[in-house]
């Protein structure tokens, strides 16, 4: 971020103001209003929190601070795909399948409905798919190691030229 800035310091004498306004898109690229704040210790900083993401108190709970490495006062909220929401509710946002206002769960790029469904129900046990997975590699691999020594080529002739150890061509001109 720091490079960023000192990046964009170049051009400040071409922008007017001083480059302000440069500076304030590299320098405050998030609203601070939506960043997480420090873990709430208290019921009151809870209350703040809660009604910060638009939670009830009662369902507001922190993501455990374990280890002092955690996402601050950011919501616990459950781990559902987009996958699994219902598809005929009239969102917001359909794209998305989230309402104006909601908080996002802190691995919303993961779980959306592209990509990975925690929720998702397996057709088959999971040690099918690996059986499948490692017998279709290994079949491979084992066509591949008998297979290895025998050459699948088209046998050639050496290319034939008007004289043997004469250059057939010449760079002089004729005349």
């Amino acid at each position: 971020m720091a490079s960023l800035v000192k990046f964009c310091k170049i051009p400040n004498k071409l922008l007017p103001k001083n480059g302000v306004y440069m500076y304030n898109i590299v320098r405050n690229n998030m609203i601070r209003d939506f960043k997480p704040g420090p873990y709430p210790r208290t019921e009151e900083e809870k209350a703040k929190a809660a009604e910060k993401y638009g939670l009830s108190r009662e369902d507001y709970k922190p993501i455990p601070d374990d280890d002092g490495w955690g996402l601050g006062d950011y919501p616990d909220l459950p781990r559902v795909g987009a996958e699994s929401k219902d598809n005929f509710y009239p969102w917001d946002y359909p794209n998305l399948k989230r309402n104006f206002n909601e908080p996002l769960h802190i691995e919303f790029n993961i779980i959306s409905e592209d990509r990975w469904n925690p929720t998702a129900n397996l057709r088959y046990p999971m040690y099918v798919y690996w059986l499948t997975f490692l017998g279709i590699i290994g079949g491979f691999a084992t066509l591949y190691c008998i297979f290895d020594n025998y050459k699948v080529v088209q046998p050639r002739m050496p290319k034939q030229y008007p004289k043997d150890g004469m250059p057939h061509y010449t760079f002089e001109p004729l005349h």
